[in-house]
């Protein structure tokens, strides 16, 4: 099954002519995409660095990390919505560059980890090599999004 008909349609869509219409429309929901990356990059790499042991050492992992949950959450929603919208500004382009799809597989495992890896390693039973450990690998991860990210308009 090829996924071209759906690129064509997704191009043709009434999202897809809202994102190219206005010349500022694209522009603006990146800026919101940025932001909603930042907040979510931003609150996850402070519990990283905790981890590490830098920073923000008055709170436990733990505690840092359910303190700064509806942050990352709001950054998730923000750039989950506003990602896909600018997906539709031309999707063919997007999906057939290297970089787009490095940035998402990217994305989809940095996700993963953080939800699943990374809330175990914060937990005050775990020792602190293997909280550092995903700490970096979290953080090896979320570079490598904005690395991919950042490359989109190269390749």
């Amino acid at each position: 099954m090829s996924v071209l008909p759906f690129l064509n349609w997704l191009g043709s869509s009434a999202l897809a002519n809202a994102m190219n219409g206005p010349e500022w429309a694209f522009p603006v929901v990146e800026c919101f995409h940025f932001f909603g990356f930042a907040l979510l990059i931003g609150t996850i790499a402070i519990v990283d660095l905790r981890l590490l042991g830098t920073g923000m050492r008055r709170q436990s992992p733990a505690e840092l990390t359910q303190d700064l949950k509806p942050w990352t959450l709001s950054g998730l929603a923000l750039m989950l919505t506003t990602g896909p919208a600018m997906f539709a500004a031309d999707p063919r382009v997007y999906y057939f560059n290297p970089s787009f799809r490095f940035k998402i597989a990217c994305l989809l495992v940095a996700i993963l980890y953080h939800f699943t890896f990374l809330r175990r390693a914060v937990r005050p039973d775990v020792p602190p090599v293997l909280g550092k450990l995903a700490a970096v690998v979290s953080l090896a991860l979320w570079i490598a999004v904005v690395g991919g990210g950042r490359m989109i308009a190269f390749v």
